[in-house]
């Protein structure tokens, strides 16, 4: 099942949505890419995924902090545990070998959409109130 962007996930920033949008269209090309069993394929959406983690918990940081966010350290916090999280999670269903089951994909599927949408609905939208007060184009610059 595809993830879908929707407007109740918005934390009232155009950067940090866009973000997740992003996000959630990498963590459907991984799903697809498990389903055909395209490891090459799979690797470079990992990658991705991976990259662009960095990227975007850097950006909502900075933007968090300028804004004025109270609990930006705690996100930091998050932010990391959820890379070592993912790193994990990723090194033992690359072990798998070469043919990896339906339970592995199924369980690493559900992890990936887990990882993503219980951080933005636990913890990013914890922001909304404060970013609301600002503009959504709001940058740190």
């Amino acid at each position: 099942m595809t993830l879908i962007w929707r407007e109740q996930l918005s934390v009232a920033n155009d950067a940090i949505d866009n973000d997740h949008k992003h996000l959630i269209e990498i963590v459907n090309q991984v799903e697809r890419t498990l389903t055909t069993r395209d490891r090459s394929e799979l690797a470079r959406a990992l990658d991705s995924l991976t990259q662009y983690s960095h990227v975007h918990f850097d950006r909502e940081e900075r933007i968090a902090a300028a804004a004025g966010y109270i609990r930006t350290p705690g996100l930091h916090q998050s932010h990391v545990a959820l890379l070592e999280r993912f790193v994990l999670v990723r090194t033992e269903f690359e072990a798998s070998g070469p043919q990896w089951s339906a339970a592995a994909t199924d369980h690493f599927i559900e992890f990936l959409r887990n990882w993503l949408i219980d951080h933005v609905i636990k913890e990013d939208l914890l922001m909304k109130p404060t970013l609301q007060k600002l503009s959504p184009s709001f940058s740190p610059g």
